[in-house]
């Protein structure tokens, strides 16, 4: 475990300055995952090569893969086919990563191994009984902690029997758990969700080779088919920088008057995007340039500007495409006009930490009026003026909660500390000198 690393952020000017974010985590993971189960090799573009990512790396190549970084940068996967991962000597340690930890599940499923997974004292406390219910149903066995939770076994199968499911809770993770057991599932395997969640899972097939359909249903809900035991071919992936991590260089932008930045490559895939549509109700002047795609996924410059925000209502259904981002928006929506009420927040409930307490907690130390409602709903009561701040937050080892308050800091009246930002590291390497780099002033506390 990483030792904590207290840091403290006080309030600075205009920021200004050009820049790309560390690449996208859930393609990353997904780039490995899939040149390691794929025939030849998969050259990798950008890959995010934070901690959650590397230990993927680990796994893969624990798995029989080969998976390395060039001296150009570049990673380079050499596969062991679909059906050929091995059976791994010791535990696959996903270290802070529920995405890479879920989808792995998934993966080996349906491969006659058995694989140990565990992690860090955060990750160890999440829920994986999401996962283990609809595997189970598909052939595979599990030995886990009560209520599921890691370390656990996967004791997989290749007799795993193709079914349909009905995601209970709209949840990118369980979707691509469930797909990925699918892939080495004679006959087709069917996810239907009520709710669209990132599709980064079957982007990423389709551009291995995989037959992925979508389908309406007659309820609005998606019907998501993947047929099983396709050939997987290695591919080349270009990875759009993270649009979970470029939201902390732009809310910081927005928060300071004056400031203009423009950051680079942002992935614009419409299932991540929620928190974009909600600045810009907010009033938010951001402008999206250079519009393309890179390997099947849509990316853009995103030019921000500062300026002044007014309080809006989230709805429940956009939960899905920013769930990672309602941190940052609680900060943003500490600093605007008016009340911003964000509706729909249960998912908060059971990711690195429980965040929809944890960003209460902390925007109520650095004086911001907010209310908590039954219906796991989050109000923030914004004045139009910078919070006081001055407040030691906790973080919980969630590094989306530290860099939120990070940014925080960069305009209350008083600096905001964290109590670890260590954890930082698993999803934003260099995130300290990044910011500071625009003009921040983020330090050791």
């Amino acid at each position: 475990m990483p030792q904590a690393r207290p840091l403290r952020s006080a309030a600075t000017g205009a920021l200004s300055g050009t820049l790309r974010v560390p690449g996208d985590k859930s393609i990353s993971h997904r780039s490995l995952m899939f040149g390691a189960v794929a025939v030849g090799e998969t050259v990798i573009h950008g890959l995010l090569e934070g901690e959650d990512v590397l230990n993927t790396a680990a796994a893969m190549r624990a798995l029989g893969a080969q998976a390395e970084r060039g001296a150009d940068g570049v990673w380079r996967v050499r596969g062991a086919g679909l059906g050929g991962l091995a059976e791994p000597a010791g535990v696959l340690d996903m270290g802070n990563s529920g995405t890479a930890a879920r989808l792995l599940i998934g993966l080996v499923a349906s491969h006659p191994i058995t694989t140990f997974f565990t992690g860090d004292a955060s990750l160890v406390k999440r829920p994986m009984m999401r996962v283990i219910t609809p595997l189970e149903r598909m052939g595979a066995s599990f030995v886990s902690r009560a209520g599921g939770r890691l370390p656990l076994a996967v004791v997989g199968t290749d007799q795993t029997v193709p079914f349909t499911y009905r995601l209970p809770v709209a949840s990118a993770q369980v979707k691509s758990a469930v797909l990925l057991c699918g892939l080495n599932t004679a006959g087709v395997t069917t996810v239907i969700e009520s709710e669209p969640t990132r599709d980064h899972t079957e982007l990423m097939l389709r551009h291995f080779g995989a037959t992925v359909t979508t389908e309406r249903l007659e309820d609005g809900a998606l019907a998501v088919s993947v047929t099983g035991q396709p050939e997987l071919t290695g591919r080349e992936i270009f990875v759009p920088a993270d649009p979970s991590s470029a939201a902390f260089p732009l809310v910081a932008a927005l928060l300071r008057p004056g400031s203009e930045v423009l950051l680079r490559d942002v992935g614009m895939n419409p299932r991540r995007t929620g928190l974009y549509d909600t600045l810009l109700e907010m009033g938010a002047d951001i402008g999206f340039e250079n519009r393309r795609n890179l390997a099947g996924e849509p990316v853009a410059d995103l030019r921000v500007r500062g300026g002044e925000l007014k309080g809006v209502v989230v709805p429940p259904d956009r939960a899905p495409s920013m769930i990672d981002e309602y941190p940052i928006l609680a900060v943003a929506a500490s600093f605007a006009q008016g009340t911003t009420v964000m509706l729909g927040l249960k998912e908060l409930r059971v990711k690195e930490s429980d965040r929809l307490a944890m960003v209460a907690e902390g925007l109520t130390r650095c004086g911001v009026r907010v209310e908590v409602g039954a219906d796991d709903s989050l109000t923030v009561y914004g004045t139009g003026r910078p919070p006081q701040g001055g407040a030691t937050v906790a973080t919980a080892m969630d590094h989306r909660i530290a860099m939120s308050f990070l940014v925080m800091g960069m305009g209350t009246a008083e600096p905001v500390q964290v109590d670890d930002g260590a954890f930082i590291d698993t999803s934003f390497p260099g995130f300290t000198t990044v910011m500071n780099g625009l003009g921040a002033r983020i330090g050791a506390a």
